[in-house]
């Protein structure tokens, strides 16, 4: 009984709303789906979405805590320590776009791995615009005549660029400190080397366009309907 009270009051500043109550029922949603998977097909498929989403999960945390804690934000040093690791930890909540890729012929009906593919790569959308939503704030908290597109769009071609070297290069988050010179080496091949690395330049620019409308969408609509 000790370990469920610690873990509710770990869970509490998240479901202090009812947008953080209603997120955390669609993520259990999610992962209730690939459990049902699981048991139809007796496999494993599908179970590397529930990593996907804790990864997702961790940029939120991070901006969740910036927002909740004023003097972490007040220390310029603590501030970029914090910024520095939701950097490194946001491409993850996007990246589960790309998880629609799997979806594909299989011994479970198609519209249930749809609806689940879905589902993940919603809850990834979702916990990605409300992370860069509390790091938006923050920073116009600092510099308050700095546009938002100053700050959003080099932020969403941060994650375009993260879901390409994911999904392709196959990098992830934690090759930062792992694998940092293989990294960075892949990543100055594509800047350094545009031309040859046309395609790669076409996807990231198209869902750094992309993932910029659909949060200034969603922003100008929370602002209408509330």
């Amino acid at each position: 009984m000790k370990i469920y009270v610690q873990l509710l009051r770990l869970a509490n500043p998240f479901l202090r709303t009812e947008t953080h109550k209603w997120l955390a029922a669609s993520m259990v949603f999610s992962v209730l789906l690939v459990v049902v998977r699981i048991f139809y097909t007796s496999t494993f498929t599908f179970i590397f979405l529930n990593w996907n989403l804790f990864l997702a999960f961790i940029p939120y945390a991070i901006s969740s805590f910036a927002e909740d804690n004023a003097t972490w934000v007040k220390d310029r040093f603590r501030l970029a320590a914090l910024l520095a690791a939701w950097v490194v930890f946001i491409p993850n909540s996007f990246y589960i776009i790309t998880d629609l890729f799997h979806l594909g012929i299989s011994n479970v009906p198609l519209w249930f791995d749809l609806a689940l593919l879905l589902s993940f790569a919603w809850n990834g959308l979702l916990l990605g615009i409300l992370s860069v939503r509390q790091i938006e704030k923050i920073i116009h908290s600092i510099w308050p005549r700095l546009h938002e597109l100053f700050f959003l769009f080099p932020i969403m071609c941060l994650n375009a660029l993260g879901m390409y070297i994911g999904r392709y290069l196959r990098f992830n988050s934690w090759d930062v400190i792992s694998n940092p010179l293989e990294l960075v080496g892949d990543i100055s091949y594509l800047v350094l080397h545009p031309l040859a690395s046309k395609p790669a330049w076409a996807m990231i620019s198209c869902y750094a366009v992309l993932m910029t409308f659909i949060y200034l969408t969603i922003k100008k609509i929370s602002r209408t309907i509330s």
